[in-house]
């Protein structure tokens, strides 16, 4: 019981330094986020209509960090700028319609001294993130950065060059591929290699190759074993819930400058040009399998459940060269995004950097990743991925060495402090990830959503909580008055939770939008993670202005085309309109003609879309009707959008047996709405 206390005690002091994770310290300081600050002694509350200032307490809580961090520690800029070659001129993308999907210009702004709007160590962060243009980072290695959220690496062979990881979009792709053809030769793309599979990473494959080059042998396209799958099911599955709120986690819709979205801590932002996917065409399916491509012989380190639940490092033996994928970068990542993912697994993690740093690490003069700024030099290479090793299993161990004392996630996130032989470097700062919510998910990994009180086992749901919690505090304008109090004091985050509460009782409370947009201000100019930033200016904005929905569509033709039968149907199951569907029952084959007629079972019944594979002499039922078809107009016509009664009237797909079967499916299947309120209900 005493030792409880004791970490209760020091739940209490840490909290003050835990409000944004590594880097909160001179916040809490300066009473934000714990309500120390002095209150205007009155009941008036004043909400803004326009984007505010940064108040007293964000200002002295960001003078301390500037004046604490180690900014003569200018090692991460010369490592930036080594090896530079030259920038795209102007920084500026478009796609055949002239529209603009990258704009590394409009960073511009970066190039000045940190304003009081901003973190100094997340300015720092982005001046960095923000440097474009083609790098020689090795004899006959090179790299693109800044024209995307992602880096492409080329490496030279004998006759052309491999491509690791195209970006997100064509356009920036070949914009970067143009860009390193201008100084190295027009020199073939002879083989294609995806890292992991997050939409980064694979994106942009037309815009360096084409599919007629990958079927004929001409350009190979290599992946960890189990990329398709998880690159399509993170897209599409609930790719329309993870695009909206990655359009909050990147701020691609927001306004850039000082007071605007300023970065992404892992880049500047997300492109929005035609995403694409060619598929692989060889599988790495073990540590050390070795291939050589155009001459450029590759060691593969499998690392799934890491970064992404399909990710590979690999290193080049013959030059001495080591790439570390996303499991390494100049930041904290993720254990789980913000916008959404499978929550990873930082012991394994841990143990795969232990497994790089032994095989590979010690034997390469260079370690590159497909973010970021490589580091030159073993003892260094070591060093970094020994960091970024201790940073993973220090989270992971210290949340299960308190989660087996009975805290609980948010408990266990006020508590958590890294060693400071970790916050002293500056790739252990949660720029993309951080300390809060890393805890929580890993917390969430282990134990669930659920923290064991039951108390909390059966809440009301956001809106009647909030009525009930508005009524309670005597009414929305009392709630609104204790909510500029708590902002006043620099307590913005209780100013935030007090004013959700009125805005999801009253949605109509302008008053509340208003303040909330206000305080949520507040915690972005003080926020050192640039994901947290983001978010908290992508609500302010859409409280004063309205959704502005999602730029980004994460499940796109490109992406699309590449789903299975089996995925097809898959998504198309997770449309299916329960209760309308319960009284509906079909049975129909699908014949695919280009998969050699290969037949699949559809059964809908009890709002359930069963299916699977027929075998020859099965003795199944007859079905209601026989559809015959191909995958893509499957595809097409059921996924994204097509006509379904001019695919059967031009034969496309044809019908044997009672057409109404299938002419009911469309009906029963819901649309995703990449609209969706988050900040309101």
């Amino acid at each position: 019981m005493v030792e409880r206390e004791n970490e209760q005690s020091m739940a209490r002091r840490v909290s003050r330094r835990g409000v944004f994770g590594v880097g909160a310290a001179a916040l809490a300081a300066a009473g934000v986020g714990v309500g120390l600050g002095g209150c205007a002694d009155n009941d008036e509350v004043r909400p803004s209509a326009t984007p505010t200032d940064p108040s007293d307490h964000i200002l002295a809580a960001n003078e301390k960090a500037a004046a604490t961090m180690p900014f003569s520690d200018t090692a991460d800029f010369a490592d930036a700028d080594r090896g530079f070659v030259a920038a795209l001129d102007p920084g500026v993308v478009t796609d055949a319609k002239g529209a603009v999907v990258w704009d590394n210009d409009s960073y511009d702004f970066l190039r000045e001294p940190c304003p009081q709007s901003a973190h100094p160590s997340l300015w720092r962060q982005s001046q960095l993130t923000v440097k474009q243009g083609l790098y020689e980072i090795a004899p006959g290695f090179y790299q693109i950065r800044g024209l995307d959220l992602s880096n492409m690496t080329l490496v030279e062979g004998d006759t052309g060059v491999v491509v690791i990881d195209p970006l997100i979009s064509a356009e920036t792709a070949a914009a970067g591929l143009a860009l390193y053809r201008a100084h190295r030769g027009n020199r073939p793309v002879t083989g294609l290699i995806y890292s992991h599979s997050h939409i980064d990473h694979f994106g942009g494959a037309l815009g360096v190759t084409t599919a007629q080059d990958v079927a004929a042998g001409r350009c190979p396209v290599l992946a960890p074993v189990g990329f398709l799958e998880h690159a399509v099911a993170e897209n599409i599955y609930a790719g329309t819930a993870m695009a909206r709120r990655a359009a909050y986690m990147y701020g691609a819709a927001l306004p850039r400058g000082p007071k605007g979205q300023i970065g992404a801590g892992l880049g500047q932002t997300t492109s929005l040009g035609t995403v694409s996917l060619i598929e692989p065409t060889v599988d790495i399916v073990r540590t050390d399998q070795e291939e050589t491509i155009d001459g450029v012989r590759m060691v593969f380190q499998l690392t799934p459940g890491t970064e992404a639940p399909s990710e590979m490092n690999f290193w080049f033996p013959d030059r001495r060269v080591l790439c570390m994928a996303e499991n390494a970068t100049h930041t904290m990542h993720n254990i789980v995004t913000l916008r959404g993912a499978l929550v990873r697994d930082p012991h394994v993690w841990s143990k795969y950097l232990t497994e790089s740093i032994n095989r590979y690490g010690r034997a390469s003069d260079v370690v590159f990743s497909s973010h970021h700024w490589p580091v030159w030099g073993t003892d260094r290479i070591v060093e970094f991925l020994s960091l970024q090793r201790d940073l993973y299993g220090y989270l992971n161990d210290q949340t299960l060495r308190l989660l087996n004392k009975g805290y609980v996630g948010a408990e266990i996130a006020e508590m958590m402090e890294l060693p400071p032989g970790l916050t002293k470097s500056w790739s252990t700062h949660g720029y993309y990830g951080s300390v809060s919510h890393n805890v929580k998910a890993i917390y969430q990994r282990y134990m669930g959503w659920f923290d064991g009180n039951p108390a909390h086992l059966w809440e009301h749901p956001p809106v009647e909580s909030a009525k009930r919690h508005v009524e309670a505090m005597g009414g929305a304008h009392e709630v609104a008055k204790k909510a500029q109090r708590a902002y006043d004091a620099g307590d913005y985050r209780w100013a935030v939770q007090l004013l959700d509460y009125a805005i999801f009782a009253d949605p109509t409370n302008t008053t509340a939008k208003l303040l909330q947009a206000c305080a949520f201000e507040q915690l972005a100019y003080g926020a050192e993670n640039a994901t947290w930033r983001n978010f908290y200016l992508s609500g302010a904005h859409e409280l004063r202005n309205g959704s502005f929905g999602t730029p980004a569509q994460a499940d796109s033709i490109g992406v699309a085309s590449a789903l299975s039968v089996e995925q097809a149907f898959d998504a198309m199951s997770l449309r299916v309109d329960g209760p309308k569907a319960w009284d509906t029952r079909l049975v129909t084959d699908w014949r695919f003609r280009d998969e050699g007629d290969r037949t699949h079972r559809v059964e809908l019944r009890n709002g359930v879309l069963v299916h699977y594979d027929r075998r020859p002499g099965d003795g199944l039922p007859a079905p209601d009707a026989t559809i015959t078809l191909t995958r893509a107009t499957l595809l097409r016509a059921f996924l994204a959008g097509g006509d379904l009664r001019e695919a059967v009237r031009t034969g496309e797909i044809a019908i044997e047996g009672n057409a109404v079967a299938l002419a009911q499916l469309p009906g029963l299947l819901d649309k995703p709405d990449p609209g969706f309120a988050i900040v309101t209900p």
